[in-house]
């Protein structure tokens, strides 16, 4: 792990992964898995760091580089609080998508979630970022939930994508940052447009 540069809570340090944290990774996924039951209906599989990590957006969407990054303990030795996979520049210039945010469970109810999305709001706007993306499984209600109550809205939903073993159906959700629209927005990402079918 290296130091990455983006704003924590004073008890965190935020590390950008490296190969070697795979293991890592695995073990944190392991412990935690509300999310991998709430959209794949089962626990992470044995490679599944190994595969997330090394996974890159589909050849047909530009993107300027991925980071994966671990919320650690500034204390040293704990279970890290949580992780997330950001995609810059994702479709277009200026679009940062949120690919994973996992707070680890025995932190759920906390604040976490809040203050690091919070941390990583204030990363994205000092780095030019005008619109977050993600995408949410339709019926993972908390994480509905959540999203909606960050600011972000839905723009369309696809079908029939594999999500472990389950075919879910996904909102593609969006928040603008720092005086951009939604509008803007997809007049450059067509493929987001809600007339687009899945």
């Amino acid at each position: 792990m290296r130091p990455f540069d983006l704003p924590c809570p004073p008890d965190l340090h935020c590390m950008e992964l490296q190969k070697e944290d795979i293991p890592s990774l695995q073990v944190f996924f392991d412990a935690n898995p509300a999310y991998f039951l709430a959209v794949g209906g089962e626990p992470a599989g044995p490679n599944l760091a190994n595969e997330e990590f090394h996974e890159l957006p589909p050849a047909e969407l530009s993107y300027s580089r991925t980071h994966y990054l671990a919320f650690v303990p500034s204390s040293g030795g704990e279970p890290w609080r949580a992780i997330t996979q950001i995609t810059r520049d994702l479709m277009a210039d200026g679009v940062c998508h949120i690919g994973l945010f996992i707070v680890a469970t025995a932190r759920h109810g906390q604040g976490d979630a809040q203050a690091l999305f919070a941390s990583i709001e204030r990363w994205a706007l000092s780095q030019g970022v005008r619109w977050l993306r993600l995408s949410v499984v339709v019926g993972n209600a908390k994480a509905e939930r959540f999203w909606a109550s960050q600011g972000f809205v839905e723009l369309r939903q696809r079908h029939g994508v594999a999500t472990g073993p389950r075919l879910n159906s996904l909102r593609v959700m969006l928040k603008p940052l720092a005086g951009a629209t939604q509008q803007e927005y997809l007049a450059l990402v067509a493929r987001d447009r809600p007339e687009v079918s899945s």
